[in-house]
């Protein structure tokens, strides 16, 4: 089954899910969150009201000359004690959801990384293929820290001044309408302005974050090519590459970051202009006693015209009201960049994972009467669990390791088949090797028994079962696969060998050392067994790491082994050593060969000869000389491999 590209969702989608995932995750303290913003947030626009109540009352006094400071008193403080109980109930509030804000940002972070990984390794080997390293990493980095600002301070920075310039409006309204659309008026400016420049500065921070992941994946790829890149000298080469897209990053970042910070002062500029033009009107209002119009008046509880406790009242709430629009312009950025993120966050989580329509497991298995009856207890006889959908009974196979191609077809792509044709058999304990060119297709014919890939046509039989039908799981624990790039973890050695087989004691590990000629050179490292490894062994040869590769497969015990060139970075001697630990290994196993030193073959039960993507000869070693064909042109050297 092919997997299909993740399309890409609108951002408007992507906070949509953002939103709901968070109430997923936390279903109580989210809304309780947002109930505790906009709490804090109208008691931002509060004060208004209780500024025009205290100038009213000394402008009343002002206007009839009666300084009487026990009433006045008797006025105002109580609006001020009503003011202070009101801001000290929103300093909680405030602390409050400040605390679960840093509480849902972490904990929702942790929960998408979560779901990031287990996609991640649920994912076919086709995607890894397909995509950069280095911009995979980018979404566990670059993508979740825009993801983080995002929701830990954009989102709840937008509902707080968005709530705030409502309700702030809202009160000019209240108060007077033509003054209210003076600030329409500025308002209208300021939102064209941000269009413009916020527009402009989204489209390079977007591109900005697809510039991180390219350079991230560049470094890292320089980072494990660094022996290479010294043996070429190909240093200046390196850092005129990256030149190139560090300066395509630097590019979109400068211009990303140039809209985004011309953007505040303008905004804040346009605030004042609006504040003196505010100040202007409501004088020439107040000069020409002109009727003031505003939903106060309409419902009677105003008078018939413009006070001068209205206007001082509104000089506050323009410069709150300007400022909150430039707050939430100025997160305009940050969320075009968390929405970004999430984007890229949510395509992997969406991509297709690895499809496993199989329904045959292994199982632990014993002979009674003549019959295999599955059991929990570890026997050393492995079998095929095989339920029939049609009458619902259970057969059992016993693993033998028979393995058959029939006519196999395949390409990486659907359009370019790399192989034609290909039928071969390995039957129980036969050693099959297979020699050929580079890119002939002995690897991809091992990724197709293990099932990295699916066949295109023609089918796959292990025991005589095919394999589409054996779940992929069962399929590779009964396979030991020996890489030529080898891969060792951060821990001790003997961590890495158990990475074969995580139940396996100490003794079994170091059995299957001393099997492969492992033992002698690990018992002198500093800690031996104990030994820690970083960086992908970077203390050990490269000989040495193949070695502890082919331990690992060896303490796996499968009864079938697919060994790609796995004596390729050992020397000579070692090579001796390991043969025969190898040999020992292989005994009474089906095992697949490739190799490019035809002398490791030479014992194979069959040796298969590949070219562009078709068996082209087979036969024992010695029926291949006899032929005289490729094989005895690759072995005598008439015929170069590569």
């Amino acid at each position: 089954m092919q997997n299909k590209p993740n399309k890409k969702q609108p951002a408007k989608g992507t906070l949509r899910r953002l939103m709901k995932d968070l109430f997923s995750f936390y279903p109580k303290m989210l809304p309780l969150t947002v109930a505790l913003i906009l709490f804090s947030a109208v008691s931002a626009a509060i004060p208004a009201v209780f500024m025009e109540n205290v100038v009213t009352v000394l402008a009343d006094a002002a206007k009839t000359g009666n300084w009487d400071w026990g009433a006045i008193r008797a006025q105002i403080l109580p609006m001020l004690g009503i003011l202070v109980a009101i801001y000290a109930v929103s300093l909680i509030a405030n602390y409050l959801y400040h605390r679960m804000l840093a509480v849902m940002t972490q904990g929702a972070l942790t929960k998408i990384r979560i779901r990031m990984f287990d996609r991640m390794q649920r994912l076919p080997i086709r995607y890894f293929d397909t995509h950069n390293y280095g911009d995979v990493m980018s979404c566990y980095t670059n993508d979740t820290d825009t993801l983080r600002q995002l929701i830990g301070e954009s989102l709840p920075q937008i509902l707080v001044s968005a709530v705030i310039v409502i309700s702030v409006f809202c009160i000019m309204m209240w108060y007077s309408v033509w003054l209210t659309l003076v600030v329409v008026l500025g308002v209208t400016f300021m939102t064209l302005i941000t269009k413009r420049i916020g527009g402009k500065s989204g489209k390079y921070f977007l591109l900005q974050q697809k510039g991180i992941g390219r350079t991230e994946g560049f470094v890292e790829e320089m980072m494990n090519g660094q022996k290479v890149i010294k043996v070429f000298c190909h240093e200046e080469q390196s850092k005129a590459d990256f030149d190139r897209l560090n300066d395509r990053l630097c590019e979109d970042s400068t211009r990303a970051n140039k809209f985004a910070n011309m953007l505040m002062p303008i905004l804040f500029n346009i605030g004042n202009i609006m504040y003196v033009l505010v100040a202007l009107a409501g004088g020439a209002l107040l000069i020409s006693g002109v009727w003031n119009l505003s939903i106060a008046g309409l419902a009677g509880t105003a008078g018939a015209t413009l006070s001068i406790s209205v206007v001082v009242a509104y000089l506050n709430m323009t410069k709150q009201f300007a400022g909150n629009i430039g707050q939430v312009s100025g997160q305009l950025n940050p969320l075009i960049m968390g929405l970004a993120g999430a984007g890229r966050i949510y395509a992997l989580i969406d991509e297709m994972p690895e499809a496993d329509e199989g329904y045959v497991t292994l199982v632990n298995a014993k002979e009674t009467d003549g019959k295999l009856v599955e059991c929990e207890e570890r026997t050393g006889i492995w079998a095929w669990k095989h339920p029939h959908i049609a009458d619902g009974s259970v057969t059992y196979t016993r693993l033998t390791g028979d393995v058959r191609m029939f006519d196999v077809d395949f390409g990486y792509v659907p359009e370019k088949i790399v192989l034609h044709n290909v039928t071969l058999y390995a039957e129980p304990g036969q050693k099959v090797a297979f020699v050929g060119a580079t890119g002939a297709g002995k690897t991809t014919i091992t990724n197709l028994i293990n099932r990295f890939y699916d066949i295109a046509d023609g089918k796959i039989r292990y025991d005589g079962i095919n394999i589409n039908k054996i779940k992929k799981s069962e399929l590779r624990r009964s396979l030991g696969v020996v890489l030529q790039e080898t891969n060792l973890f951060t821990g001790t050695v003997m961590d890495n060998i158990r990475y074969g087989k995580l139940d396996a004691t100490d003794e079994e590990c170091i059995a299957a050392a001393k099997l492969v000629s492992a033992d002698d050179f690990i018992t002198r490292l500093p800690e031996g067994y104990q030994t820690m490894l970083t960086a992908n062994g970077a203390n050990l040869s490269q000989g040495q790491r193949q070695l502890l590769s082919i331990a690992r497969a060896a303490v796996a015990d499968p009864p079938v082994m697919i060994l790609d060139e796995a004596t390729s970075s050992i020397d000579t001697r070692t090579e001796e050593l390991v043969q025969r630990g190898m040999d020992a290994l292989m005994n009474g196993r089906t095992v697949f060969v490739i190799a490019h030193r035809l002398s490791t073959v030479k014992n194979a039960d069959v040796i298969m000869v590949l070219d562009h993507g078709r068996i082209i000869e087979r036969g024992t070693h010695e029926d291949l000389i006899a032929k005289r064909g490729r094989y005895y042109q690759l072995y005598t050297g008439a015929f170069e491999l590569e």
